[in-house]
């Protein structure tokens, strides 16, 4: 079993500059405590998500660390250029020498898909179209691009990445759709839902895996799960419920605004996502028990812990890694 982190890089109430630095601190702890990769998402004029240029913060995790993994989870592929995406993609790559994982999905949301005045409905033809030109400019080395007169030329890729033939694929998955897309592409798939909902999802994604690649390894089938460890029980609640209430006001700050309904809603009370699996807060004992009975549920072979969320303080998160990473990474791996 190996370990991750998923990060929306909520806001929280210190001012920006101090909050970057300490979110990077974190990254930090994260590949000293042994942490396979980074994974972060990508949202745009909410609190839910200060990196609305996965990119560039990604840039500054590749400058602080040497060995852990990162990613954007994922890339909202309509909203950009496809030409200005690849090239960004292999600039990572080549900075973080090969570390980085790319995701790629529709948005997250039709409102934030609205801001860049790009049309909900399209997104899916635009995500194809996107993605396709990435990878087989990765693939190839090379992209077809217009020029004066109509006409298209091939050119080489100035920076091409260092991971050949392009750096390791991941989707976030919702249905046994979504599933079966990534398994035919070769994409790593994390799942942040329920585990009765992950079920049927990862069981078309491994069927398919098999059909179209036959006995090769598995990827990587994560879970996605918020987690704070702290040496009590009524101690890790306590701070849990109050974390998880800013995080949830975040995560509703655009639809209270704009009063849509979110297509994947989370309840407003940590007791409540905690009682449906999707998060835990306890001592590392149990913290133990809660992500091996999770694996066994799903199936998954993949842990991602979102362990930065709300108000936790830098020394709040801090603490709870290394407990995770020193009492309950090692009883998992046994």
């Amino acid at each position: 079993m190996e370990f991750g982190v998923f990060d929306h890089l909520d806001k929280n109430d210190r001012p920006l500059a101090r909050y970057y630095a300490e979110r990077l601190e974190v990254i930090a702890a994260y590949e000293r405590a042994g942490f396979y990769a980074y994974h972060v998402a990508e949202h745009h004029l909410t609190d839910l998500g200060m990196a609305p240029s996965p990119s560039v913060f990604l840039a500054a995790v590749a400058a602080r660390t040497t060995r852990l993994r990162f990613g954007p989870m994922i890339f909202a592929a309509p909203l950009y250029h496809p030409l200005r995406l690849l090239q960004e993609i292999c600039m990572l790559d080549q900075l973080s020498g090969g570390r980085l994982d790319m995701g790629f999905g529709r948005g997250a949301a039709a409102a934030e898909i609205r801001f860049f005045d790009v049309d909900p409905a399209q997104t899916e033809q635009l995500y194809e179209q996107t993605v396709a030109f990435i990878l087989d400019g990765l693939r190839a080395g090379a992209v077809t691009v217009p020029e004066e007169g109509g006409k298209r030329r091939r050119m080489p890729l100035a920076i091409p990445p260092l991971q050949q033939p392009h750096p390791p694929l991941w989707y976030g998955v919702h249905s046994p759709q979504a599933g079966e897309r990534a398994a035919r592409r070769g994409m790593h798939v994390i799942g942040l839902d329920t585990a009765p909902e992950l079920v049927p999802c990862f069981d078309n994604y491994r069927k398919v895996w098999r059909q179209t690649h036959g006995d090769a390894p598995l990827p990587k089938i994560g879970i996605g799960r918020f987690v704070f460890v702290a040496d009590a029980d009524v101690e890790a609640l306590r701070v849990a419920r109050r974390a998880y209430a800013k995080w949830h006001a975040s995560f509703v700050y655009l639809s209270q605004l704009m009063g849509w309904k979110h297509r994947h809603p989370r309840p407003a009370e940590f007791d409540a996502i905690a009682a449906d699996g999707r998060a835990v807060a306890g001592t590392p004992e149990a913290v133990a028990e809660y992500v091996q009975s999770q694996m066994r549920a799903t199936d998954a072979n993949y842990f991602v812990g979102q362990f930065a969320f709300g108000d936790l303080t830098q020394d709040e998160t801090l603490r709870s890694i290394a407990l995770f990473s020193e009492a309950v990474m090692p009883r998992l791996r046994h």
